[in-house]
């Protein structure tokens, strides 16, 4: 008797082994989080305040953030930065506010889309990532901002809006650098040190999520990263890298991955290829050079759908669903 196989799920339901944390300090005032590929969060701390650039999936992995940054330093949590909006990066925020936090911070278009979109997008990433969202009932709903920084709308041609927070003898610059990951990405730049932390506008060895973003206007927002010249970043996901030359690889690493993925996207709306047949074409390129690293599976099928999907004239990312999520996969089972 023929038996027909079991759908594949997505890569990232598989992947349940815990990562290893890393807590590591890169200048005088600056902490990289990072866990092999997961995502990332940034510290700057001050002689009076305490910044965190991005808040963890949920309050259980943000309160080991907080005993990672209580290891090293009493002062408080004054601020956290939401570089983005997606559920991994958060959801965690309850956890500051127990600790003593004040100030959620966010740019315009981040607001935007929690507003547009937040919903959604927490009930699909927490589908989509299981081991992420562990004690996923401790998180008491989406994550708003306190703080919005000006800017973040491309359609607009809104000037960006920056603000400058003074930690005490270190100071943080906050704005919205332009799209690319999504519409409102915000970078935390520590212009004395030259820490860079740039969210998912940048990642390095690790996949380069895309199913939300801006693809044709990415890499002039990475060549506006590039222009700061900093010695060190911490990017959304992979190793926090040091040295200018260091920097530069996470750099060209992800506007590599952006303009492969856009130009394949490209040639497929062009042949008229269906969204299978635009991730065969798009697996020729994009494997050779990016298959094994971490989440490469995980991110290609909605990098292709919305590669696919801008390379045909639309613009604003369409909204992930979890049952969008299922139809994608379905689709590309066929």
């Amino acid at each position: 008797m023929n038996q027909t196989a079991a759908p594949k799920t997505f890569a990232s339901q598989a992947d349940l082994a815990d990562k290893k944390i890393t807590f590591k300090q890169l200048s005088a005032h600056c902490w990289a989080y990072t866990a092999e590929g997961d995502p990332n969060s940034g510290v700057v701390i001050g002689d009076k305040f305490i910044l965190v650039s991005d808040a963890t999936a949920t309050p259980a992995m943000a309160r080991d953030l907080i005993a990672q940054i209580r290891s090293v330093s009493d002062k408080p949590i004054k601020y956290v930065l939401l570089t983005h909006y997606h559920a991994v990066r958060v959801l965690g925020a309850s956890a500051f506010a127990e600790a003593g936090c004040t100030e959620i911070i966010a740019s315009q278009g981040t607001l935007d889309l929690i507003h547009e979109r937040g919903a959604q997008d927490m009930q699909s990433e927490m589908e989509r990532f299981p081991r992420l969202f562990r004690n996923a009932e401790s998180i008491p709903g989406l994550t708003w901002p306190t703080l919005v920084v000006g800017g973040g709308d491309p359609t607009k041609n809104e000037v960006p809006g920056r603000l400058t927070l003074d930690l005490g003898g270190v100071s943080v610059q906050v704005w919205h650098p332009g799209p690319g990951h999504t519409r409102g990405d915000t970078i935390a730049w520590v212009a004395q040190e030259k820490v860079l932390f740039s969210g998912d506008l940048v990642e390095y060895q690790a996949g380069v999520y895309t199913g939300d973003a801006h693809l044709q206007e990415w890499p002039a927002t990475l060549e506006a990263l590039r222009a700061l010249n900093a010695e060190a970043i911490v990017p959304g996901r992979g190793e926090a890298m040091q040295g200018s030359a260091d920097v530069n690889k996470a750099l060209d690493y992800t506007k590599l991955w952006v303009e492969t993925l856009f130009r394949c996207g490209k040639e497929a709306a062009a042949a008229n290829m269906d969204l299978k047949a635009a991730m065969a074409h798009t697996r020729k390129s994009m494997d050779p050079l990016f298959g094994q690293v971490f989440i490469y599976e995980h991110c290609l099928p909605f990098d292709v759908t919305r590669a696919h999907d801008e390379a045909r004239g639309i613009k604003n990312p369409r909204i992930w669903t979890a049952q969008r999520d299922q139809e994608m996969w379905a689709a590309l089972q066929a």
